[in-house]
């Protein structure tokens, strides 16, 4: 068996939408899985830190698949074109996790690459955040709840995504210690009608996006923690709408005619990255033959 899964870098929360929206990315990863290899190899991002001896988080997603169906993985070959960046709010642990669960699936034979509820659920589990396997699973813009139930919806054809992405990284468990575990109700209410925009900004109104991305429950704290006071300053006063990519430092701003994200604007030095990787409409794919 030889196979390549591709899965989207995803971008979570999105402003008020706190480990419940995601939005699926042109920016794939690409995991070839071989029965008639052997090893693990890397290329693109992480390539020089990622390890080779099956203590990757891919490999250790097949080994949790095998260990929930009482089943041994078949020896196999791993190698992976990776283009998400790690540690950066753009979803690389959820597309690794999904290729991982699409691989072993793949390996023993369940069937589950057809069937991406059954992805979904496993991601989710092993992972820990549905609101980024979502996306990663199903494409476009999701909403996930707590319970594990997800609704797609078709993202609008004029959202043009751009990723600042900082030479720094920020783990999720870091950036989610930092939050306050309460809530001021205002602080609630504000999230609420900006998660309620949000949906519309997404699908049916982009210009809504200024106003659907306002958030207060984390934004704040991360964008601090990362020190991108400087960077959103100057986005405010371009007028484009921005929110914190996942847990992040990434940024991820919407450009508008007559209104583009560079480095000059920003302030930034050549050590940021600056990417326009498009919406996904689309999911993990399988390609048989890798």
């Amino acid at each position: 068996m030889r196979a390549t899964v591709r899965v989207p870098a995803t971008s979570a929360n999105l402003g008020a939408g706190f480990d419940v929206f995601g939005l699926a990315l042109d920016l794939c990863n690409d995991v070839t899985f071989d029965t008639d290899a052997t090893g693990v190899t890397w290329d693109g991002e992480g390539a020089d830190e990622l390890p080779r001896d099956g203590s990757d988080l891919v490999s250790m997603t097949v080994a949790a698949v095998a260990r929930m169906m009482g089943a041994e993985v078949p020896a196999h070959g791993l190698t992976a074109r990776n283009a998400v960046p790690l540690e950066r709010g753009l979803g690389s642990s959820s597309a690794a996790t999904v290729a991982g669960v699409v691989g072993a699936s793949l390996l023993l034979s369940l069937g589950w690459e057809a069937d991406p509820w059954s992805v979904f659920a496993a991601a989710a589990e092993i992972e820990g955040h549905p609101d980024n396997a979502a996306p990663a699973v199903f494409g476009g813009f999701t909403i996930a709840t707590p319970d594990g139930f997800v609704r797609r919806h078709d993202p609008h054809p004029g959202l043009r995504p751009v990723a600042i992405i900082p030479p720094s990284r920020l783990s999720t468990g870091e950036a989610r210690e930092a939050l306050d575990p309460r809530v001021a109700r205002a602080d609630a209410v504000a999230n609420i009608a900006a998660a309620a925009l949000a949906v519309e900004a997404f699908t049916t109104e982009p210009a809504l996006l200024d106003r659907a991305l306002q958030d207060r429950i984390h934004q704040d704290v991360r964008v601090s923690m990362a020190g991108l006071e400087g960077v959103v300053a100057a986005l405010r006063g371009a007028r484009l709408p921005w929110c914190v990519s996942g847990a992040g430092p990434a940024l991820l701003a919407f450009e508008r005619d007559g209104g583009e994200v560079t480095g000059d604007l920003l302030g930034v030095e050549d050590t940021w990255r600056i990417l326009r990787p498009g919406v996904r409409a689309i999911g993990f794919e399988v390609h048989a033959g890798g």
